[in-house]
């Protein structure tokens, strides 16, 4: 590896994959670079804007400006014109646009109907939260995914959007379809971060709907099947729970084990046609190493919940540290 200056390639979802970041940056030498590859299949278009909500967590994390109780959406926020859309009755009002969070999409919107890519209106939107990583979709191709559900006896696909949001998870799974991906190439830079990285991390996100569609774009596949870069990641599960969302909502829906185990199994080692090569699990959850250890992929036990600035760093540093590992052993 590089001595002077590392190369780290982040591939990540919103909230969980933002505070991870937010501890990467603290952590990291200066001179290191950074790039974070953003799940773009929770993208949805409504009231005539595209909303990119992992992009934009992302971005408004790393700038300050985002609501640090909710997670998600600007700071000091007000919500008059979602308001005003349910007086309207507008059926799609479960979905909180916040009025300050409006002008990003609707710049994003503007700029994509006058031709403009996803990447190069990520980098425009970054100009002002100078995020401190380069922020790169994982596609510029619409990718977006449905989540099928059973209504009154009839299976139905909707957006996951409205399953998160409206529906508030409470709807069992009953299947996960990724419209696009199959047909999606990697955005600009995407495939070179990956390859050119000394580090590839996962932090804790969805393995389904947000890790899952950025491995799913061929090109991306391919990638991580040919750096040389060890690829860690964290797990989202510590027992039998997800750490944030609704990741055992889907996992149990989809047949996989609600695990840590389970999702490291999902994932698969990189030798094994997989993309991991090393996995952070809880320390209440040691019993699970040797399960792990059996599927080829690194594994240790430590402490996952990022509950204060000192436990996420300190969660960054044990995850580059068995990164670091398993690229001094190659």
């Amino acid at each position: 590896m590089d001595t002077e200056i590392m190369h780290i390639t982040v591939l990540s979802g919103g909230v969980g994959g933002s505070r991870f970041i937010e501890g990467l940056l603290r952590v990291k030498d200066p001179d290191d670079d950074v790039t974070v590859i953003v799940n773009t299949a929770d993208d949805i278009s409504l009231f005539g804007l595209r909303i990119s909500p992992d992009l934009d967590t992302v971005m408004y994390t790393l700038g300050d400006g985002i609501d640090r109780e909710r997670g998600w959406g600007r700071t000091d926020e007000s919500w008059n014109a979602k308001d005003e859309l349910g007086a309207y009755g507008v059926a799609e009002a479960w979905f909180g646009l916040g009025d300050r969070d409006i002008a990003t999409h609707l710049l994003r919107t503007m700029r994509l109907q006058q031709g403009r890519t996803l990447t190069e209106v990520t980098a425009e939107l970054c100009e002002r939260w100078r995020p401190g990583v380069s922020l790169l979709p994982m596609s510029d191709d619409r990718v977006e995914t449905h989540i099928g559900i059973d209504r009154d006896g009839v299976r139905e696909l909707i957006h996951f959007q409205e399953y998160w949001i409206r529906l508030r998870a409470s709807v069992p799974v009953e299947e996960v379809v990724v419209q696009g991906v199959l047909d999606a190439t990697p955005a600009p830079g995407v495939v070179e971060a990956i390859v050119g990285a000394d580090v590839v991390l996962l932090p804790p996100s969805n393995p389904i709907v947000s890790i899952g569609p950025i491995v799913a774009v061929a090109g991306i596949r391919d990638a991580l099947a040919t750096t040389t870069a060890p690829v860690v990641g964290v797990s989202p599960i510590i027992g039998t729970g997800a750490v944030r969302g609704m990741a055992d909502q889907l996992l149990t829906g989809l047949g996989i084990d609600l695990s840590a185990a389970g999702v490291a199994a999902h994932h698969g080692h990189r030798e094994s046609g997989g993309v991991l090569d090393g996995w952070l699990i809880d320390s209440s959850d040691d019993v699970q190493l040797a399960t792990i250890d059996a599927l080829g992929v690194t594994c240790r036990a430590v402490p996952l919940w990022m509950t204060d600035e000192p436990a996420t760093d300190q969660l960054v540093r044990d995850t580059m540290a068995l990164a670091l590992h398993i690229g001094t052993r190659r």
